[in-house]
C-alpha cells in the first residue's frame, strides 16, 4: 500500500470531519465519531483524525493512480468546505 498524509491546520477539525464523512457517506461507506472517521472509496481510503489543532488526513491506496484519486477527492472537499476558514491540504507521501 502507497500511503500519504495532510496535516490541515484549524481549530475547528472535528466539525469538517464530521462534514467530510458526512459527504462521503452519501456515496461510499463512511463512518465517524467526533474525533475519528474513515471512508474507503474503493480505489483507496482516507482516515481522518480531529485534534485541537488541526485535521489530519491518512490516505492510503494500492498504487499511485488510487491514491492520486484520494488525495484529490478528500483534499478538493476539504478546501471547498472550508473556504472561509482558508483551509490549506498539502498531502506529503511516505
Amino acid at each position: 500500500m502507497i500511503t500519504s498524509q495532510a496535516v490541515v491546520v484549524t481549530d475547528r477539525a472535528s466539525r469538517y470531519l464530521t462534514q467530510l464523512c458526512k459527504h462521503f457517506a452519501h456515496k461510499v461507506h463512511a463512518e465517524w465519531d467526533e474525533s475519528k472517521g474513515y471512508a474507503d472509496f474503493g480505489w483507496g481510503t482516507c482516515t481522518l483524525t480531529a485534534t485541537s489543532e488541526a485535521l489530519v488526513l491518512d490516505a492510503q491506496a494500492p498504487d499511485g493512480d488510487g491514491l492520486d484519486r484520494v488525495e484529490h477527492v478528500v483534499g478538493d472537499h476539504a478546501t471547498r468546505f472550508g473556504v472561509k476558514d482558508n483551509l490549506t491540504v498539502t498531502w506529503k507521501r511516505d
